[in-house]
């Protein structure tokens, strides 16, 4: 659990981001290009991405600050939970830049809401396969990972359902 408030909203601010990065990424992906705002889905899709990688930095920076030892934790436990969290931070950061990496391969801009951003590669067709396929495959891989995550904290979650749900029938 975060004990840490500035973290926790970064947790969940981010955990919608992600969401709806990944809703607008699957749908988007298929849609036929006569469609007249798929494009405008893609901005906005790299524009959160963007996003998530700002949010990343000052999450680490945040985390890194108040970071305190858990030496009550079972060694088991503390390496399970040190290598989901480490893989979950290493996902946050890949699938973004393989996204940014792609689109610089394609030949396409990232703007961040309307501000172009400098492209970090150039346009190669020779790598662009490579590259969709990489992105693909590791906001899956990412996806499969929250899963992971989500089933380790159902305790947690069912505990903040019941806390709420109680509060809402108390309300009523």
């Amino acid at each position: 659990m975060l004990a840490n408030k500035p973290l926790q909203f970064l947790h969940w601010t981010m955990a919608i981001c992600f969401v709806l990065l990944f809703s607008v990424g699957i749908y988007m992906a298929d849609l036929p290009r006569e469609v007249s705002y798929k494009f405008a889905l893609y901005d906005f899709h790299k524009s959160m991405g963007v996003l998530v990688m700002g949010l990343l930095v000052t999450r680490i920076f945040i985390a890194l600050r108040s970071a305190k030892p858990n030496f009550s934790q079972k060694t088991s436990v503390w390496l399970r939970t040190t290598v989901l969290h480490t893989s979950l931070y290493l996902f946050m950061l890949v699938v973004p830049i393989s996204g940014y990496l792609f689109s610089n391969f394609a030949g396409r801009d990232v703007a961040f809401f309307g501000l172009n951003l400098p492209a970090i590669v150039n346009e190669s067709k020779d790598v662009v396969g490579l590259a969709k396929n990489a992105h693909f495959w590791l906001a899956y891989t990412f996806m499969a990972f929250i899963s992971v995550h989500i089933l380790v904290q159902r305790k947690y979650i069912a505990g903040v359902w019941r806390r709420l749900s109680r509060r809402a029938s108390a309300q009523t």
